[in-house]
């Protein structure tokens, strides 16, 4: 069983190739070859959760775990089995794992639904997951601009200098005219409004995957002609955005969805990350691991 590290993941797991994964993995999906299991939850009164995803993709099946605590951070573990055999392969750190199939999952997304000529990305957000999105979206469209907001002004700049975006005034600024928007925040309330988005524009809304958390409003929700999502199932337990909405007749499962663009239409991706995600990068990884000589066995 091979141990990898952060470092090793990131080497080995160029978006590029996740974008292509999440491609392989929701045909699979669609097929019936492919399975996902939505997330589970374990709170303790400590305020501590343990949560898990599990997934089964072509030659391989396995679970992330990762254990949360408002005031003590977040820490991402991925266990990789053989399909067949069952025999454990490989035990990863994920926190790569999943900024990176994040993004891919929205670049996926963004592939099938977005106006196929947009150069302009609105990203509400500055963490991480913004990089991700930026740098996913960068790889399905020839973005020529990208307006970044967030709350604070000085991570806000940060992240526009390293990404060689725009720091937007507003979030207004940031959104108004942008041909794909990217939500990737951990804000409780809606950080756009729909007064903001305009017929065509593509929105990928990832921050929230808690059911009283959503970063768009129920009128922009509601007036798209469609919402797509990772998991139907897992959606209707913690996808917020769509819960407070209380509408599910234009939300669809990304994986019945073909390319294709309406400009008098918006269109949404919901994504609130699922098992199957992290098993289809994850045996990507352990392969890269391996022909490279990368990572080191826990045991043989």
């Amino acid at each position: 069983m091979l141990f990898l590290t952060e470092t090793a993941v990131r080497e080995l797991l160029p978006m590029t190739e996740a974008i292509r994964l999440m491609r392989v993995a929701f045909e699979e999906l669609g097929k019936g070859e492919a399975q996902n299991q939505p997330r589970r939850r374990l709170t303790l009164p400590t305020g501590s959760v343990l949560h898990s995803l599990a997934g089964a993709c072509g030659n391989y099946f396995g679970t992330k775990i990762y254990a949360t605590n408002p005031k003590h951070g977040a820490h991402f573990l991925f266990a990789l089995y053989d399909a067949e055999t069952a025999n454990p392969l490989a035990l990863m750190q994920a926190n790569y794992l999943g900024q990176i199939r994040t993004g891919a999952a929205s670049g996926y997304a963004t592939d099938l639904m977005a106006n196929p000529d947009a150069s302009i990305l609105g990203v509400i957000g500055s963490g991480f997951q913004a990089r991700a999105q930026i740098e996913a979206i960068r790889c399905v469209r020839h973005i020529r601009e990208v307006r970044l907001w967030s709350r604070d002004a000085e991570k806000r700049g940060k992240c526009a200098a390293e990404c060689g975006a725009v720091a937007a005034e507003s979030a207004e600024a940031a959104v108004r005219g942008a041909h794909i928007v990217s939500t990737a925040t951990n804000a409780k309330d809606p950080v756009l409004d729909n007064r903001w988005v305009e017929a065509g524009v593509h929105i990928n809304a990832m921050g929230s995957n808690i059911a009283n958390r959503r970063e768009l409003p129920s009128a922009l929700v509601k007036r798209a002609k469609v919402v797509a999502v990772d998991s139907l199932e897992q959606a209707k337990i913690e996808a917020g955005d769509l819960i407070m909405a209380e509408s599910w007749r234009n939300v669809v499962e990304l994986q019945t969805l073909f390319k294709e663009y309406d400009p008098a239409a918006i269109t949404i991706f919901k994504s609130v990350g699922v098992g199957l995600e992290d098993v289809a990068v994850g045996g990507f990884v352990f392969e890269q691991a391996q022909t490279r000589g990368v990572g080191r066995p826990l045991y043989s």
